[in-house]
């Protein structure tokens, strides 16, 4: 098993190493006379020419492209020139005008084949084309069923076929299949259509991108039985069809009486998991039947094995009946399937495939046309036919909106049903229906903004989607915070309150900072605000008031200015005017003054309360960390964190020594990603748990705590002052990433910079301010905005840092991978 493993990751190397586009074009276009071209045609060595002439450039944009397939066209043996048509030399070849908008590709002397240039429309379409034309033999067009018959029958017992059907000569997808041809030509017979009716006929039903299919006929030695098919579920990539190709020359089944732990096969090398079908003695026929059956129905998705039990020195849970590795080095994961389609869809909805994509962009150059370039559009794309339950969501129209909205408390969602980012929050808005269904007073509602403009507009809406929520007597309330069902599910439950709430006596007081006066919206809120006043301190608590209704729906605050404040400030030890925050998990209550505060400073404070001081890190709370720009102190484990080490970091934090980082924690288990990340720090994935210093927004260097060290308050203070001594070495150095659009056709922040540049300079306009909602038949309701208000800067304090951490003062295009 491991030498054939060996000579597949050898292939596999070979091909990949054959297959990548160089991004710098090392050798440009050469560019001869046609006496010097014809002078370098050897005898079964293949050549494309383009013959112009030097006072032309009407073709600029093809040579463009030809430059870019010199370097591609060069690894498969094929040499490429330009050929200037000067007028002392005479070629039939630089004749008339028509001849001059033609490429041609000579194998020696001899010309094969003539292309337009018009057809050479980009690099994948010229080395699409040039191989389409040599891999005649190997690579079989076919229109119609019948012809796809005839050769299934001609290569029944003989050899197995690659199916592709694409959309159009020329695309990217073309020419992954014609360099996956070239390599396995000699070893597979190719297919190819891009006939729809063809696709149709053989009952694929989603034709809207391209397909390939392998026809297993080697194995047919009846010309009776149809050959089985396996459809490849990736997109049409070169790398793609050579992972889908060599998954299919892998054995279907392997008996294996070994730890699950230690085996490995091609499929991890391919980035695909292994399946064991666990066995035993009295079962074995009928396990290898099922085996057998999952081996198909899982054929280039995974790899199964059967484990015969009685044979292992391992323990194995008795209950468990499948055993799953994902990747080299994980540990196995024990699971009790009982039905087979289990087994499948477990493995279909939970594999995590790692995708090629970097390698893809230097194989194929721009978008790959099989999937959506943008992520969620890809993701609403993939969810369409998904039936939603909006008749628990009333739509409203230009007539209805008014009326709605003043009869009762609404939620607005205002879209826009051709944007990719509107259609996939209506997944999470119909979620929020159904938890609310039979719950809640508030009716939801929605207004497709491309059917209903003026009402939007009306609304100061100006991009989509956006949430309001409408009170009587209320301005206007706007959803501010993550499109997800949770986050929105808090922000209506903490709104039933008003903001700030008025607290009027001693005990009222003490009831809101223990957690009983709104004890049923503590879940959505884990501090409260309680903000101190004297009866005579008016501008002060005008500004907390306005910080309230900034926060409204987002977190609990009340104001207390009663005479007998100063029983509170001397119990809490508070300078009025001050803010008492009351942490409800921890159970502490902390004070701080507010004396010349404005209101968005106190919203800042109270944001950056809401923040644990050790966190679990998730994906949707990552961006609200990094965008204190502080290096991340994380401790990785795989499950929940150990009590002692969360004290030792605590006890750090508590004396101040982690003000420099944002320590945090990641539970693998709930961020499997995680792994992804620690895989990019070392080679091999490392014993868990495991602290790491990243350093993301100056250098990107990683330190990692050592292993050999218990993880106490003791060791972390010394290894800190270490770091801040710069007498630890980085694990690694992530390197610097530049996000750039697909095409340059896409960067659309250039042209608004460009716009921007253009435009006098000027004040910026002022933001419009939500008002109250006007009983008035007559027009439609309307915020009427005049006035917009500073946007509310994060005033980060500036962190002073020595050696590693000292921050960079521009955080341009430093975006580095966590």
């Amino acid at each position: 098993m491991m030498s054939f493993s060996f000579k597949v990751l050898r292939i596999g190397i070979s091909f990949v190493i054959m297959c990548i586009v160089y991004k710098a074009a090392v050798n440009s276009l050469p560019e001869l006379s046609p006496k010097q071209y014809f002078s370098t045609l050897q005898a079964g060595r293949t050549s494309l020419a383009y013959f112009y002439q030097a006072d032309s450039s009407s073709n600029s944009i093809f040579l463009e492209e030809l430059n870019k397939a010199v370097k591609p066209l060069q690894d498969y043996g094929i040499s490429v020139a330009k050929v200037n048509c000067v007028k002392e030399e005479i070629s039939r070849y630089c004749g008339k005008e028509r001849d001059l908008m033609k490429a041609y590709l000579f194998r020696g002397n001899i010309l094969l084949r003539e292309f337009p240039t018009d057809t050479l429309f980009d690099v994948n379409a010229i080395i699409a084309h040039v191989l389409f034309a040599l891999l005649f033999n190997e690579v079989k067009y076919i229109t119609t069923l019948e012809d796809l018959q005839n050769i299934e029958n001609a290569l029944k017992g003989k050899a197995n076929i690659a199916f592709s059907y694409v959309r159009a000569i020329g695309t990217p997808e073309h020419r992954a299949v014609m360099e996956a041809a070239f390599v396995y030509g000699n070893t597979y017979q190719f297919v190819l259509t891009t006939e729809i009716a063809l696709l149709e006929s053989i009952g694929l039903e989603d034709i809207e991108y391209a397909h390939l299919y392998f026809f297993h006929c080697k194995s047919v030695l009846d010309l009776t039985p149809q050959c089985r098919r396996t459809l490849m579920g990736q997109p049409l990539t070169t790398l793609n069809i050579h992972r889908f190709i060599k998954s299919m020359e892998a054995p279907l089944l392997t008996e294996v009486a070994e730890d699950p732990q230690q085996v490995s096969t091609v499929h991890l090398q391919l980035g695909l998991p292994l399946v064991f079908i666990v066995s035993q003695q009295a079962t074995y026929e009928a396990d290898r039947r099922t085996a057998e059956w999952v081996a198909w129905r899982l054929l280039g998705k995974a790899g199964v094995l059967l484990l015969l039990r009685d044979s292992l020195e391992v323990d194995i849970p008795q209950q468990a009946n499948v055993v799953l590795k994902r990747e080299e080095g994980m540990p196995v994961e024990f699971l009790v399937l009982h039905d087979v389609d289990l087994v499948i869809s477990h493995i279909e909805n939970n594999m995590d495939v790692e995708e090629t994509g970097e390698d893809e962009d230097d194989d194929v150059e721009g978008p790959d046309m099989g999937i959506q370039d943008d992520e969620v559009a890809e993701s609403v794309s993939r969810d369409r036919k998904r039936q939603l339950p909006l008749e628990l969501i009333l739509e409203l129209t230009e007539e209805t909106f008014n009326a709605t909205v003043m009869a009762s408390d609404s939620i607005v969602l205002f879209y826009a049903g051709w944007q990719a980012v509107s259609m996939a929050f209506l997944h999470s808005y119909t979620d929020l229906a159904v938890k609310l269904k039979g719950a809640s007073t508030m009716l939801l509602t929605r207004i497709n903004c491309a059917d209903w403009p003026d009402t939007c507009n009306k609304q100061n809406v100006t991009e989509f989607p956006v949430v309001k929520m409408y009170k009587e007597g209320e301005n206007p309330v706007s959803y501010s915070g993550m499109l997800g069902t949770e986050e929105l599910l808090k922000f209506i439950q903490l709104n039933r309150i008003s903001c700030p709430v008025n607290i009027t006596s001693i005990q009222e007081a003490e009831e809101y900072l223990s957690g009983e006066l709104y004890k049923d919206l503590i879940i959505n809120s884990s501090v409260s605000a309680l903000g101190l006043f004297s009866p005579t301190m008016t501008t002060a608590k005008e500004r907390f008031t306005e910080a309230g209704k900034l926060l409204k729906g987002y977190v609990i605050t009340g104001i207390y200015s009663e005479e007998d404040v100063s029983i509170l400030s001397n119990k809490y030890t508070a300078t009025l005017p001050a803010l008492l925050l009351a942490r409800h998990k921890e159970g502490k209550v902390e004070s701080i003054p507010l004396a010349n505060t404005h209101a968005q400073q106190m919203v800042q404070i109270i944001t950056n309360a809401l923040l644990e001081t050790f966190p679990e890190i998730t994906v949707e709370n990552l961006p609200t960390y990094l965008r204190f720009q502080k290096p991340l102190l994380i401790l990785f484990s795989d499950d929940s964190i150990n009590p002692l080490y969360q004290k030792a970091v605590l006890a750090v934090v508590e004396e101040k020594h982690l003000d420099s980082v944002i320590p945090c924690w990641l539970n693998l288990k709930n961020t499997p990603v995680g792994r992804r990340i620690l895989q990019a720090y070392f080679d091999v994935l490392p014993p868990l748990p495991l602290l790491v210093v990243v350093n993301l927004h100056s250098g990107g260097q990683v330190f990692a705590f050592p292993s050999d060290q218990a993880i106490t308050e003791q060791n972390l203070l010394l290894w800190l002052k270490k770091l801040e001594a710069g007498l630890e070495h980085p694990i690694t150095i992530l390197p610097a990433q530049e996000w750039k659009p697909p095409l340059p056709a896409y960067n659309f922040l250039h042209m608004m910079d460009a716009a921007a540049s253009q435009r006098p300079t000027g004040k910026d306009p002022e933001c419009m301010k939500e008002t109250d909602i006007q009983e008035n038949n007559e027009e439609q309701h309307e915020d009427k905005s005049a006035v917009r208000k500073e946007p509310i800067k994060m005033r980060i304090k500036d962190w002073e840092r020595s050696n590693v951490f000292k921050a960079e003062k521009s955080f341009r295009h430093d975006n580095k991978e966590l």
